[in-house]
Formats: structure tokens, C-alpha cells, sequence
């Protein structure tokens, strides 16, 4: 039976990952103000409702991951946790009471519209990146220092590994295989 990976390998990847996604939904439309029965009026993407707070907590995100994995330092990782916290924060308060918010909005043709706040993608990806940010970031704060450089030093094994040779036999060139002749019919 195979084993599963180990938290401390699969933390890094799911910490990037979510802050990969949580600066990609920075990009991207956050709410589109739709009145009842009708198209939308008007879109509004999550860098126009934060000002880029989450791109910047992502890039801050996935430099204190690599300071923790290559150091072992401890308070990169509380600083990982602390950030995901962060973004869950302004996630919970900023953009999570708006979502189908009914409310008047000004427009150019109509004058004023009733419109509500239709979650889009942005908003979507912001939550997942969030949430998942939050939970694995407290997880990965939990790990000791031996655990925290324990992908890199798994790589750098496996590096080193893949050099050696069993000693007395030459190196084979790549590509190169046992000799095979053909059979003759």
C-alpha cells in the first residue's frame, strides 16, 4: 500500500496555489450590478474594491513560503499564516456583505437603476484562494523548522541521488541502453 504524502510536502504546494489563485481573482470581474429582469449595467472587478490588496498579499505570500522552505524559519511561516488571515479578513468583511446586495446605481442612459450585486468569478476565486490560504497557512505555521525545509531538502536528495553511480561502473550516456541485436527469423 502506498503512503500519502507528508504535510509537509503538500503544504508549500497548497499554500502557492492559493495565492496564485488569489492573485489571479484580483484581475478578474468581482460583481456584475444587474437590476431584476435585466442585463447588467455595469461590472466591477476586485482590484477596483481593494486596490490591489490581495495581489500584493499573494506576491508577500509566496515570498514568505520560499523564505520559510529554504531558511526553516519559523516566523516566515507565522507570517504566511498571519497573511492568509488577512485575506480571509478583507475577503469576510469587504467583499462577502455585498453579494446580492440590492441598491441603487447611478446610469448614464436610465438615471438611476435598481440594481443587485451578482458574484462573479473574481469573487469566487477570492473565497477559494481565501479560505484556502487561511487554513493551510495555519497549518503550515504548526511545522517545525526540520519540516519547513523538508521539500527543498527532499529535492536536493533526490538531486543528488540521481548523480551518483554505483561505484567501478562508468557513467552511461544518456539515451543509452543495453545492447540488443536482433533475432534472426
Amino acid at each position: 500500500m502506498s503512503r500519502l504524502p507528508r504535510a509537509e510536502i503538500v503544504l508549500p504546494f497548497v499554500i502557492a496555489l492559493a495565492a496564485s489563485v488569489l492573485i489571479a481573482s484580483e484581475l478578474m470581474t468581482a460583481f456584475e450590478f444587474t437590476p431584476p429582469g435585466g442585463e447588467a449595467l455595469r461590472e466591477v472587478s476586485s482590484a477596483d474594491r481593494h486596490d490591489y490588496s490581495m495581489l500584493l498579499l499573494g506576491v508577500c505570500v509566496l515570498i514568505a513560503l520560499g523564505i520559510a522552505l529554504a531558511t526553516g524559519a519559523r516566523p516566515a511561516a507565522y507570517a504566511v499564516a498571519g497573511l492568509g488571515g488577512i485575506a480571509l479578513l478583507l475577503f469576510l468583511i469587504v467583499d462577502l456583505p455585498d453579494a446580492g446586495k440590492l441598491g441603487d446605481l447611478e446610469d448614464p442612459i436610465r438615471g438611476f437603476a435598481s440594481a443587485r450585486a451578482e458574484p462573479q468569478e473574481g469573487f469566487w476565486l477570492e473565497a477559494i484562494g481565501a479560505v484556502f490560504l487561511a487554513l493551510a497557512g495555519g497549518a503550515f505555521a504548526t511545522l517545525t523548522p526540520e519540516q519547513l525545509r523538508a521539500p527543498l531538502a527532499r529535492f536536493d536528495r533526490s538531486k543528488r541521488e540521481a548523480k551518483k553511480t554505483p561505484e567501478g561502473e562508468p557513467k552511461k550516456p544518456a539515451g543509452s541502453g543495453p545492447d540488443r541485436t536482433r533475432p534472426s527469423h
